[in-house]
């Protein structure tokens, strides 16, 4: 469980640069969650460090870095505002909890059931909140108002940009011995300190200077009504930090063509979340970003994943103010970087060679996913999917009528019966002009629901009241037994 993965010097190498390239990019990203939750930047750090560290060490998917995430960070923002932050370190502990259950029950396995349509709407959705979470870094306070840059301050920062992201994108033609995004961090940060060149860094969002964190058993009422303020955060944190972990984790599996383990991710995330609540940490699940920087960098294996979240705690104990000293515009340059990388632009090419309906659930789930949160659109676009399939596959349900040798009428019915295709088998039948004796053949035919079981009753009932015999063939066990209103009228087949 605990092994790191590495077995030569080069692929240490390679992780151990990759892990440092992703420590730098968690800074910013940790501070800027904190402030959204309405917290101590070290709080958000804190929370990078330790999710990072036990994510990547019990988690289920090799190269996926956690940290603080703006997706649960969003949710804090009231449980802060009403009760106080310890409030939200029992939340977090208490999110854990729940995320381990989920890993233990194997629930993770149903992240199978998201349709590729939604995974493309969900990459896509959030490749364009990175790219809008960047857009502040282009904006300046003026007595107290927010407005864009201009001028000298605009013409610097694109610039800078545009260095970072031509060092990422022509580095690798000349040499892979360094991870590109980390040498593209350096030189733009050399630049600016020995020019001297006015742009914003690291430090001006927050001083990231702090100790070991240290244990801290949440200072709250350990009552019945803490657990009513605290549980339904807790779920809709725990919800969250496993979707937008099982759906990374599924995207890097196609990234690498390897294959993650969802449930012992459930665990290892809640290993994670609980113990940072323990350490007066915000809590966190994968990020996307910084996942992708990862293994674009090189790094594939757990020691990633370990060294950034032992990179980003020497950054706070002995570095800081070095790391202060980042150009923000480095930072940004490597999360467009990233952006480009993660959005679908295949998804832009086949948009007329797909299914109406999985075109606009596509775009559906990434519109919702900026609006609102990923969990919301997963969710949605699950429900819409279903409800589609259910429409297209109700359509699907037909008959061959004929008279057997002994005068009955057979109905072989062929195609799905469920809640949305019953009201179409009740169309296929009419009692009052059948003949005395009909068999209904259900061999072609799957029962699906309770809806199916209903219909079919509903429709002996009918044939009863016309004064015919009916025959229902073929059905299932379970179908039998819950036929109580057609009584006799079963053959068990």
């Amino acid at each position: 469980m605990f092994q790191l993965g590495c077995e030569n010097r080069v692929c240490v190498q390679n992780e151990l640069l990759s892990g440092l390239t992703v420590a730098l990019a968690l800074v910013p990203e940790a501070v800027a969650f904190a402030f959204v939750a309405g917290v101590d930047p070290l709080v958000g750090l804190y929370a990078a460090f330790m999710v990072g560290l036990l994510a990547a060490i019990f988690g289920g998917r090799p190269g996926m870095i956690s940290g603080a995430t703006g997706a649960m960070a969003v949710v804090m923002v009231s449980l802060v505002a009403d009760h106080g932050v310890e409030y939200l370190f029992a939340a977090v502990v208490l999110t854990g909890i729940l995320q381990i259950s989920a890993g233990l029950l194997k629930l993770g396995k149903f992240i199978r059931i998201v349709p590729y349509p939604v995974m493309l709407g969900f990459v896509n959705g959030l490749a364009i909140v990175i790219f809008l979470a960047q857009l502040q870094h282009f904006q300046v306070e003026v007595d107290g108002v927010m407005q864009w840059m201009s001028g000298e301050p605009l013409i610097i920062l694109v610039g800078l940009i545009l260095l970072t992201m031509a060092i990422i994108h022509y580095l690798p033609k000349l040499t892979r011995a360094i991870p590109s995004s980390l040498a593209a961090i350096v030189v733009v940060s050399l630049l600016v300190i020995f020019l001297d060149i006015d742009t914003n860094t690291v430090g001006d969002l927050a001083s990231i200077e702090g100790g070991l964190p240290q244990f801290h058993i949440p200072a709250v009422p350990f009552t019945f009504e803490t657990l009513q303020i605290i549980l339904p955060y807790s779920i809709i944190l725990a919800a969250v930090g496993l979707i937008e972990s099982l759906l990374t984790l599924s995207l890097i599996d196609e990234v690498t063509g390897t294959r993650g383990r969802g449930n012992r991710e459930c665990i290892g995330q809640g290993i994670a979340n609980t113990t940072t609540g323990m350490f007066g940490g915000m809590g966190g699940c994968a990020m996307i970003g910084q996942s992708m920087i990862n293994i674009n960098s090189g790094g594939h294996k757990r020691l990633s994943g370990v060294a950034a979240a032992l990179f980003l705690l020497m950054f706070i104990l002995f570095a800081s103010s070095l790391i202060e000293q980042i150009p923000m515009a480095a930072l940004v340059g490597v999360m467009f970087i990233v952006v480009m990388g993660t959005f679908e632009w295949s998804s832009i090419r086949i948009f007329n060679k797909i299914p109406r309906h999985d075109a606009f659930v596509l775009v559906l789930v990434s519109g919702v996913t900026v609006a609102t949160d990923l969990a919301v659109a997963v969710v949605v676009g699950v429900i819409v999917s279903a409800l589609v399939f259910a429409w297209e596959h109700a359509k699907h349900i037909n008959v061959n009528s004929y008279i057997d040798a002994a005068g009955s009428k057979v109905y072989e019915l062929n195609g799905p019966l469920f809640f949305g295709s019953v009201k179409n088998f009740r169309d296929l039948f009419t009692p009052e002009d059948d003949p005395d004796d009909v068999i209904i053949e259900f061999q072609n035919s799957r029962v699906a629901d309770h809806s199916a079981i209903e219909a079919i009753d509903s429709l002996a009932v009918r044939y009863i009241k016309a004064g015919k015999r009916l025959h229902l063939r073929h059905l299932s066990e379970e179908c039998t037994l819950l036929l109580d209103k057609a009584g006799d009228l079963v053959e068990v087949n």
